[in-house]
């Protein structure tokens, strides 16, 4: 069964951190492009960063951008999200997604979602105090 799963989710109060990451079952991610998704109650998806199948570039959304860092390590077929110096306003539920071929490029320049192939079932970070 193909399929993304997240860890690491929480609570944690802010100007904490957490690491997230996105493990894949079924198939390697080599060729795919990973993406980090958020979507807070009654708001709508956010893209908030993406990494290049290779590792060599990444992008992130104006509001996580110098708090959030992106890798991957591909022996372990696995994507993480460090998040540090989180906010209250980061409070949402985290997915992460996986895109595949000529989708790469548009779905990492964008941070599109309806570019991916695979999305994970997400895990909710709480930020609260």
């Amino acid at each position: 069964q193909l399929q993304l799963v997240e860890s690491g989710g929480g609570l944690v109060q802010p100007g904490g951190s957490l690491r997230l990451s996105c493990a894949a079952s079924g198939f390697t991610l080599d060729d795919y492009a990973i993406g980090w998704f958020r979507q807070a109650p009654g708001k709508e998806r956010e893209g908030i960063s993406c990494i290049s199948s290779s590792g060599g570039s990444a992008n992130y959304a104006d509001s996580v951008k110098g708090r959030f860092t992106i890798s991957r390590d591909n022996a372990k077929n696995t994507v993480y999200l460090q998040m540090n110096s989180l906010k209250p306003e980061d409070t949402a539920v985290y997915y992460c997604a996986a895109s595949s071929g000529l989708f790469r490029y548009s779905f990492c320049t964008v941070l599109g979602g309806s570019f991916a192939k695979y999305w994970g079932q997400g895990t909710q970070v709480t930020v609260s105090s």
